[in-house]
């Protein structure tokens, strides 16, 4: 008797998907959804949090506008509404992606955390496995992306230091950190705009910059950079667009060697490419390391009690700490078959733009380091293969004979 209800009850958890299982409702989830519902195809969106786009609803500053003009941040078959700016505040992203899921019909099923993902050779089907049901389907699309889960790196005497330490996952404005002096540690798009905010609160920021990096204005002749950059790579080779966009940032923005930030060998669209690692595009952080309001440090030997040691000798006094440090993929923590991921990054093996379609039915959408465009191009990919098997292939009768009845845990 108590093995039948055991059964009873696994049975009763269990979902059969009529289409895709997608993982994630970011701009990636979304993306890959409305492109299979142009085909005709249904899919179901788990989200672990209680909001679509959690990252940018949760996780992002209050200044936060995107970095590239809105045509290269729109989602496939859906425009940006006219009358927004150029670049749009992270209120009107938002606004933009709920339309966008409203326009398509998405409803998510939030609260689903995913714990355990697996392909079954036994019946060739994906089970995703959360804390309310097993879900199965032929198909997984994973679309939790690059920025899963905030980076905190290893840094000695971190855990010993008195006062505040937050992650820019969690900063929200340079309010709450009026007249002090604040280490941002990361100086990236992030680090510089976090900066930017304290200055406007009278603290006093200091950036660590460890390694080298590019900095661009974000327009330039009056045009994106971005946008200049893309429409060049059409007509010349991609070392050759560097050195032209390096010329004019140095020509608007002077040499940035001597204010501590030292520029890669390597030009910024090739080493975005290569390694993911994006341009700083300057909203007016560099003026402000310019005048000395921002003050650029060499790498951290250790934090102390109150403060922090650097690798030129200096030691000062902090009253907190940003981590600036990005974000990472949590994929190897779940997917729990293959090796189309790696297992150190939780990054598709096959680069871009081929690494969207793994075998056994698993997809990947928003992984290509190259933001909203590689995730729109993805998805596009994504929807027509999977319509093509759709066609030929009756997922009800051969899965398991039923639409999604959904029962909850007993």
């Amino acid at each position: 008797m108590g093995s039948c209800k055991e059964e009873e009850e696994k049975q009763s958890r269990c979902v059969c998907v009529h289409g895709p299982i997608i993982v994630g409702a970011g701009p990636s989830g979304l993306a890959a959804s409305a492109c299979l519902s142009e085909h005709g195809v249904p899919s179901l969106i788990l989200e672990r949090s209680d909001c679509i786009a959690s990252l940018w609803q949760q996780r992002t500053y209050d200044r936060l506008k995107l970095h590239l003009p809105k045509q290269f941040c729109e989602l496939p078959l859906y425009r940006f509404p006219e009358d927004f700016p150029k670049y749009p505040t992270k209120q009107q992203f938002i606004s933009y992606m709920e339309s966008y899921a409203s326009h398509f019909s998405i409803h998510p099923r939030f609260k689903q955390q995913v714990q355990r993902a697996y392909f079954d050779p036994s019946c060739k089907l994906w089970k995703v496995q959360t804390q309310d049901f097993e879900y199965i389907s032929r198909w997984l699309i994973v679309a939790t992306g690059e920025n899963a889960e905030p980076l905190i790196p290893e840094i000695l005497g971190l855990e010993r230091f008195r006062g505040r330490v937050v992650h820019t996952s969690v900063y929200k404005s340079g309010s709450d950190f009026r007249n002090q002096r604040v280490l941002v540690v990361g100086c990236g798009n992030s680090g510089m705009e976090v900066s930017l905010d304290l200055c406007r609160y009278n603290a006093s920021p200091h950036i660590v910059v460890r390694n080298t990096v590019h900095v661009l204005p974000r327009e330039m002749f009056g045009l994106s950079t971005f946008g200049v950059a893309m429409a060049l790579l059409k007509w010349l080779p991609l070392r050759l667009v560097d050195k032209f966009l390096l010329l004019v940032a140095n020509f608007t923005l002077g040499n940035t060697d001597h204010l501590g930030l030292r520029r890669p060998k390597t030009g910024p669209i090739e080493l975005k490419n290569a390694t993911g690692k994006t341009p700083v595009l300057d909203v007016g952080a560099l003026s402000q390391i310019k005048s000395g309001k921002i003050k650029v440090m060499e790498g951290v030997r250790e934090i102390t009690r109150n403060g922090a040691k650097f690798l030129d000798g200096q030691e000062k006094e902090f009253h907190s700490i940003i981590l600036a440090t990005g974000y990472k993929s949590n994929v190897p923590s779940w997917l729990k078959s293959g090796d189309f991921f790696t297992q150190d990054g939780g990054m598709p093996k096959t680069p871009f733009p081929n690494g969207w379609k793994g075998g056994d039915g698993l997809y990947t959408v928003g992984f290509t380091r190259r933001g909203l465009l590689g995730t729109a191009s993805d998805a596009v990919n994504i929807a027509r293969d999977i319509a093509e098997q759709w066609r030929t292939f009756n997922a009800t009768n051969n899965i398991c004979n039923t639409h999604v009845i959904l029962r909850r845990k007993p």
